[in-house]
């Protein structure tokens, strides 16, 4: 090997080294959780469409507020769905990934729309907290109390699916909410139903504003770090450069880049130095190793090159010798070299 030898290959590797596609986590797979979510589709839309009808009956915001989230509940396992079937196309064309981001538009989607039905729901709240309507309470407790029936059974079947799809996660989100929200109705029910305080009704139904806020925030944030190309949340570029220079005969890593394909996918590239007598291969396989090992990356591009050895050279005063990195012309993020150094 020269000293410009370059190991630029992909961690897909099968045999002893166990980097084959069989280990990789790929979010959904093809046919995983479909019925489980045809099961808790069923449940929703068959209760939701009863519940608008005693909704109105009762003039209660609670149930109509109710069935409105069932219906974004509906959407969200629909969207799921949707994205299984667009995630499990294999990659081709311009596509070199797949369409495996499907399911963070899903997951983006379902966030937003509990952020936009919040703000409705909040404002139509206050407007009852101002001018109560007459709510038949004993109508309310009755079907809220068949709404947790319903959502209980819907969120055991979506927790039955794979819920590190974003996709899937947002749908058990709305569901889990769902089911608060039908907790709150009933409650809401009884004091109207014992205490005619008909303003308990919207009450509960800013209780709920308050869940679906939570929850769509988390949903849009996370949805967003993965379009945006940030590091897995859990993992910090910083120190994993710092663990990979940290391996000999590694003496520098640069354009060090993390991000997430799609949930649970997590893909890495970086360009590594290495001593003039380093084995580049061999480097290269130990870092593949060590990052599936230590953080569970199995995506990995790792360009490996031979440290150049300064040469003397000649110059003005003051000048630094060697000029640019010949490696790298525009470098990417912070360099990595052994002992203190900036990040």
């Amino acid at each position: 090997m020269t000293g410009h030898d370059r190991a630029d290959a992909h961690t897909h590797e099968d045999g002893a080294a166990g980097h084959g596609h069989a280990g990789h986590s790929h979010g959904v797979g093809p046919d995983a959780d479909r019925r489980w979510l045809g099961i808790a589709l069923a449940l929703i839309g068959g209760f939701m469409a009863i519940e608008v009808v005693i909704g109105v009956m009762a003039q209660s915001l609670a149930l109509i507020s109710d069935a409105a989230h069932m219906l974004t509940d509906a959407v969200s396992i629909v969207l799921a769905l949707i994205a299984m079937r667009l995630a499990a196309r294999p990659a081709r064309g311009g596509f070199t990934y797949g369409l495996k981001r499907a399911e963070i538009l899903s997951a983006q989607a379902n966030g937003l729309t509990l952020l936009l039905l919040a703000v409705w729901l909040a404002y139509e709240a206050v407007r009852r907290l101002i001018d109560p309507p007459e709510v038949e309470g004993g109508l309310v407790l009755v079907t809220a109390l068949a709404g947790i029936v319903v959502n209980i059974a819907a969120a055991w079947c979506i927790s039955r699916a794979n819920r590190s799809s974003l996709a899937v996660e947002g749908a058990y989100q709305h569901i889990l909410n769902d089911l608060y929200a039908f907790i709150g109705t009933a409650v809401s029910g009884l004091i109207v139903l014992t205490t005619g305080f008909a303003q308990a009704d919207a009450i509960a139904t800013l209780v709920v504003v308050v869940l679906m806020v939570k929850a769509g925030y988390g949903l849009v944030r996370e949805s967003g770090r993965i379009f945006l190309e940030a590091a897995p949340a859990h993992m910090d570029p910083d120190a994993v450069g710092d663990r990979l220079v940290g391996h000999p005969p590694v003496t520098e890593v640069h354009d060090l880049h993390i991000w997430t394909i799609t949930s649970g996918q997590a893909a890495l590239s970086a360009h590594v130095l290495v001593e003039p007598a380093g084995d580049c291969h061999a480097v290269r396989r130990d870092l593949e190793r060590l990052l599936e090992k230590e953080y569970g990356v199995t995506h990995t591009t790792l360009q490996v090159d031979h440290r150049q050895e300064p040469l003397l050279s000649v110059g003005r005063a003051g000048e630094e010798p060697g000029g640019e990195d010949p490696h790298c012309a525009d470098a990417h993020g912070p360099v990595h070299r052994e002992g203190p150094h900036a990040h």
